[in-house]
């Protein structure tokens, strides 16, 4: 699991890399270590952090959608609109920047309406939010959702005049079924439980990369 290293002075985060992705940080306080993992929202938007150091800037959210098999322009949309479109939420009392920067530490205060509560206010995931989503809408199969079935959960989910939120939660669902989806089109309960902490991310990125490996084997 991956954490960022990043040795700085009391008080700071201190970020710590290592295989596979598992996010922790280390806050030093007086000489003395308190040792924090990262809540699933941390480290779900970890993954598009790709040089590990707390901060997402718009062209690393381009490399992580390409990474997941997105094509140019769509990651490149993706990229815009997240980033123009979060990274102040992230830095409250900071200057505004043009490079649109997201703080990793910060990404609960940017959570939007009309979802399903799987993160609580602080970023963690809660168990019996994301148990509710297959109870309440996985009608066809036990363990999975079809794209109908997203839709429909998407319209209970819907809070009032919440325009933004509605706009923000189909585009992430749908951008998850496509790439997650089975042969059959449906989306497993493991895809969706994977994709709040990120782990996801890295299956996807690892098919893909071994795809691409295998086409380039495979030309004369």
């Amino acid at each position: 699991m991956l954490f960022c290293f990043c040795l700085c002075k009391s008080k700071e985060m201190v970020y710590a890399r290592k295989h596979n992705y598992i996010c922790g940080y280390i806050r030093y306080v007086g000489g003395k270590s308190d040792k924090k993992e990262l809540t699933a929202l941390e480290k779900h938007v970890s993954f598009f952090d790709r040089n590990k150091d707390g901060t997402v800037y718009p062209w690393e959210t381009y490399q992580g959608f390409r990474a997941l098999g997105t094509g140019r322009l769509l990651a490149a949309f993706v990229a815009i609109f997240i980033n123009m479109g979060l990274s102040q939420k992230t830095r409250p009392g900071k200057r505004f920047s043009p490079l649109f920067p997201i703080d990793v530490k910060n990404s609960h205060l940017c959570m939007h309406g009309s979802d399903t509560d799987v993160y609580d206010d602080d970023g963690r995931f809660v168990e019996s939010k994301f148990e509710e989503i297959f109870k309440k809408h996985a009608r066809t199969h036990k363990g999975a959702l079809t794209a109908e079935e997203i839709q429909k959960m998407l319209k209970t989910n819907r809070d009032p005049f919440d325009i933004t939120g509605w706009l923000s939660d189909y585009g992430e669902w749908k951008i998850l079924h496509n790439l997650a989806k089975d042969k059959n089109g449906l989306l497993s309960k493991d895809s969706v439980r994977d994709i709040y902490d990120g782990s996801l991310f890295e299956k996807l990125e690892k098919k893909n990369s071994s795809s691409s490996r295998g086409k380039k084997q495979k030309l004369p």
